[in-house]
């Protein structure tokens, strides 16, 4: 797969920064406004992009109230039907090619995670510059065809998927001539417990698909972003809101600006902090290397006398002689008088 990937003007590679992603999903609540508030929000927090989510409850689900419809599997979202959940949390249409244009005036990209084919075509008449495909939807194979014949880059989670579901949609959007393919560790739990994270396996990911790894993050606070950049996550998603008061089908779950920029501000300083493999000292590191321990005569001596623990002693700082040599110059006698705090030298060792 391909491991230096454009999207928009951000390169994302193993050495790019992180690109971090802000989820508007159902928390504009209907309102365009709270929409628009949302992104700017977004970049006033420090993300590089914007996604939202394209479907209609009709394109996503059936207007059914029978058993297999009803959730039940013990989420927030419990008590209702899917039709009922996702006509109360889509996106409408009309506002997406607007919001686009207003992500993109505050030089965030914008971009989406479709639902279904005819989607897909929407977004393409857009222009969006991106795909995302959310965890349910990596075992629809002809959707992923689609978008993969797009030749964008194509996101894609991984919540609910085994290792046989990853390897046929590498393997699909790779037939359709698409190497553009950032996979997402995430647990598809909303919030996720931190125990059922697993971050280890995302160097796993990297190894076994070869391609670059992010992290669609549903827990509560940045420790797990944090960390998964730490890991080798290359792309960070996670959700925003504006308030978390407000309520919304994913306001338990989401981070409002404030925390959103804490998470992106540590990022960065991860980044930093990360560095690359090294053994050289920085030329602090050297200067403050200058108040190591190093042997010094810790009496005054007259010439003759013989090295004992209480006159040679390993102190602080480094200008005396190396610490190893502290047992071979014990018993020896020293060649001239010195005072107490003398570096040592070997021309003040003589012989036992």
């Amino acid at each position: 797969m391909n491991k230096e990937i454009f999207i928009g003007n951000h390169l994302i590679c193993e050495e790019s920064p992180t690109f971090i992603i802000a989820e508007m999903s159902a928390n504009h609540l209907m309102d365009f406004d709270r929409a628009v508030e949302i992104i700017k929000a977004a970049k006033a927090a420090g993300a590089d992009a914007v996604k939202i989510q394209t479907y209609t409850p009709d394109s996503i689900t059936l207007n059914c109230d029978d058993p297999c419809f009803q959730i039940t599997q013990g989420t927030i979202w419990d008590g209702t039907t899917l039709y009922k959940l996702y006509q109360s949390a889509y996106t409408p249409w009309e506002w997406q090619p607007k919001l686009k244009r207003i992500a993109e005036e505050m030089g965030l990209v914008f971009f989406s995670s479709p639902f279904d084919l005819s989607s897909i075509d929407f977004l393409e008449e857009m222009g969006v510059p991106a795909y995302k495909v959310a965890s349910p939807e990596i075992t629809d194979i002809p959707f992923i065809k689609k978008i993969a014949r797009t030749g964008k880059p194509v996101i894609i989670s991984t919540g609910i998927a085994c290792l046989a579901d990853i390897e046929l949609a590498l393997r699909v959007c790779r037939e359709e001539g698409n190497d553009q393919v950032i996979l997402l560790k995430c647990t598809s739990a909303y919030p996720a417990p931190y125990e059922d994270v697993n971050l280890k396996t995302i160097p796993s990911m990297k190894e076994t698909f070869d391609c670059l790894i992010g992290l669609s993050d549903h827990t509560l606070g940045s420790a797990v972003a944090g960390a998964g950049v730490a890991l080798g996550a290359k792309v960070v998603e996670k959700h925003l809101t504006l308030r978390r008061k407000d309520g919304g089908a994913d306001a338990a779950f989401s981070m409002e600006p404030e925390e959103f920029k804490e998470m992106a501000d540590h990022i960065r300083m991860i980044e930093k902090a990360l560095g690359k493999v090294t053994y050289e000292l920085t030329e602090k590191q050297k200067k403050t290397r200058e108040h190591s321990r190093s042997l010094f005569v810790a009496k005054d001596m007259k010439a003759g006398e013989v090295f004992t623990p209480e006159n040679l002693r390993s102190v602080r700082p480094g200008c005396g002689l190396h610490t190893m040599y502290y047992e071979e110059i014990l018993g020896k006698r020293i060649t001239r008088d010195a005072r107490l705090g003398t570096p040592m030298s070997w021309d003040l060792v003589g012989s036992k």
